[in-house]
Order: C-alpha cells, then sequence, then structure tokens
C-alpha cells in the first residue's frame, strides 16, 4: 500500500522551504516595494523587473483546461530533466535507496540517479522492448522508490503495454514515473486519467516535443496533491522565468495547430518508412508511436558520418543496449525528409 510518509526523505519532511517575496501575499498591488527588483524596469520593450509567479498560475490554469487536471495536481520545471532530479532529491537518499530503470530508454534517468548518489537496478526490457514484469518483481527491495517507463519509449519508439504498467502500479509501494514526452503522437491514451485510481502515479510530459517549444525548458509533472506539494516545496522558487511563462500561456492557445502538424508528423513517418525500406543497408525499422523511427542498418557509424558529412544529423544508437547498429531519425519536414532520402541514395 502506497503511503508517501513512508518513502518521502526523512530531511524534507522537516524542510522549511525558501519563503519568497511572491509568496507572503495574494493578489495584485499596485507599488512592489518588497524583492529589491530594479524599480525602473528592463533595457528591453518588454519589462522583466519583477521576479515571475513562482507557482506558475496561469499557465497552470490553461494546463488545466486542456488536460482536465486541477491544478494542484501540476508541477512546472525547467524542462523534464528537473521534474526527473527534484522527484529523487525527494524521495531517494543518497547512498542509501535505489531505482529501477528498463533500457534502453531515456538516458537522464540515470544520469540524475548518478548525481544524485542513487543506485540504479537496470531490467533490460524484452527483445520486444517491452517490460521484464518478472524481473522488475525480483529487483524490488525496501530501499527501492522509484521506477521509471518511457512510453512512447526513447529511443525505441514503441508504446508500452497499458495493462503491464497497471501491474507494477498496483503491485509496487513506491512511485512510479510513466515519461509521456512523446505521446500527442501515440495511438496510447495517457495516463492522466488513472490519476485518482493510483496515489503512487506520477506523469511527465513536455511542451518541447509536439508543442514546439523545445527552447522554452518547460516540462510537466502530474500526481497527487501531496507529491506536487512536496515538489514544489524542493524546488527553486522561480524556477519557470517570467518570459516562458507568458510565451506558454500564448502557445497553448493553438491547439488546432498543433493538432496539425501532429498529423503532418504521422504521415511524413510513414512515408519516411516506406522510402527507408527501399535501402539495401536498411535491416529493419521499428514501429514507432512517437516523432522519431529507431533504424536497424548494416553500417551505422559510416552512415552516420557519411550524413554529418553532408551536414545532416541524426542519432546514432549503436552502442545503447538492444538498438545494436540503429540510428535514430526525428521526423522532418517534407523538406527536410526528401533531402535525407536523396542524400542517402547516393551512400555507398
Amino acid at each position: 500500500m502506497f503511503d508517501i510518509n513512508n518513502i518521502i526523505r526523512q530531511n524534507i519532511k522537516t524542510l522549511k522551504p525558501y519563503s519568497s517575496a511572491r509568496d507572503e501575499y495574494q493578489g495584485e498591488a499596485s507599488v512592489y516595494l518588497d524583492a529589491n527588483e530594479n524599480s525602473f524596469g528592463s533595457p528591453l520593450e518588454q519589462s522583466y523587473n519583477r521576479y515571475p509567479d513562482p507557482l506558475q498560475f496561469e499557465v497552470k490554469k490553461r494546463l488545466s483546461e486542456i488536460k482536465g487536471v486541477p491544478p494542484k495536481h501540476i508541477f512546472l520545471g525547467n524542462g523534464s530533466d528537473e521534474a526527473i532530479d527534484i522527484l529523487f532529491r525527494s524521495f531517494c537518499n543518497p547512498g542509501v535507496d535505489n531505482v529501477i530503470l528498463v533500457p534502453p530508454t531515456y538516458g537522464m534517468y540515470e544520469v540524475s540517479a548518478n548525481i544524485n548518489d542513487i543506485a540504479i537496478k537496470h531490467i533490460p526490457l524484452t527483445e520486444d522492448f517491452q517490460l521484464n514484469l518478472e524481473g522488475i518483481a525480483e529487483a524490488i527491495d525496501e530501499k527501492t522508490k522509484l521506477i521509471f517507463i518511457c512510453s512512447p519509449n526513447n529511443p525505441t519508439g514503441n508504446s508500452i503495454n497499458r495493462e503491464d504498467i497497471e501491474t507494477v502500479l498496483a503491485n509496487f509501494d513506491g512511485i512510479v514515473v510513466i515519461d509521456e514526452a512523446y505521446i500527442n503522437y501515440s495511438r496510447q491514451k495517457t495516463f492522466i486519467q488513472e490519476l485518482t485510481e493510483y496515489a503512487n502515479l506520477v506523469i511527465l510530459q513536455t511542451l518541447s516535443k509536439a508543442w514546439g517549444l523545445a527552447g522554452l525548458r518547460l516540462g510537466m509533472a502530474f500526481a497527487s496533491e501531496e507529491i506536487i506539494e512536496v515538489m514544489n516545496k524542493v524546488k527553486p522558487p522561480y524556477n519557470i522565468n517570467e518570459a516562458s511563462q507568458q510565451l506558454a500561456v500564448k502557445a497553448l492557445q493553438n491547439i488546432d495547430l498543433i493538432n496539425l502538424w501532429i498529423r503532418e508528423t504521422l504521415a511524413e513517418r510513414d512515408k519516411l518508412v516506406l522510402e527507408l525500406k527501399d535501402f539495401d543497408f536498411v535491416l529493419d525499422i521499428f514501429p514507432s508511436d512517437a516523432n522519431f523511427i529507431l533504424v536497424k542498418t548494416t553500417d551505422p557509424k559510416g552512415i552516420y558520418n557519411y550524413l554529418v558529412s553532408k551536414g545532416i544529423i541524426v542519432r546514432d544508437r549503436s552502442k545503447v543496449e538492444l538498438c545494436e547498429g540503429c540510428l535514430r531519425i526525428t521526423i522532418g519536414t517534407p523538406e527536410e525528409n526528401i533531402t535525407l532520402i536523396q542524400t542517402l541514395k547516393k551512400y555507398k
């Protein structure tokens, strides 16, 4: 049975968070003399002399309308990477606790675990890139605090079987983190609707992929109110800058455009798969629910270096477990995809 008091670090449980100037009053004022800001303004057209909303209410309000989740169940981070790091710092004791990762998967889980001195138990996916439920069950012990599952998975592109994820959620007393960075491209529905069913569920999403805002660095975590309260307690007071908040609210009004781009990306993905299958050096193209494809080739390093020499950058994943011989290729614009295919036709 999940109980947040059993997994939260003791020092975090008793932590008195930093109280910023903006935390100490509610509403609007006409004169701000509380935060030692430059009262004269900024040397820019847009004025950024005031500290931003520490809890990003306007962004969360708009996200709440889109996602169907109350704002109190939303955490905003400087990219999803900040949310990942805060989960480690909130719930894992350095040098004591461990987490379970299921490679091949997103590399920042391991980097963040290493930074925070948290032991890692690697339970590789099966050959068809699905969870090894028996291996996960055997790996869990009393010091296991987090399990990370990326779905659709990076770098393989496939969605993880929903029933398998639910099995982990129902049988683990720690926190299960489902990273849905590519969910907008997937046939599988988000786990957000299951938040009320699983108290130990944290869902990560991002505005960096389908929403086209990678440069703003804005990631989201959805969880129970008590988990979100812990994360807000640990985060820096002004972790999302004012410019990012303003631009995010503006971008989140354009759902129709994003949905159009998603449809175009999926159509381009299908076309690119058909084109790539014609090359003798392509051995396999794995099914994808994301805006990229994993392509198994006869000479990944040679192809990668050739493309780099022509100014085309893909990702060499050939040294990643279960991805031997593979390149990961993001779906570009129609023009970019044509350039890729035409360039590969000249590869010897």
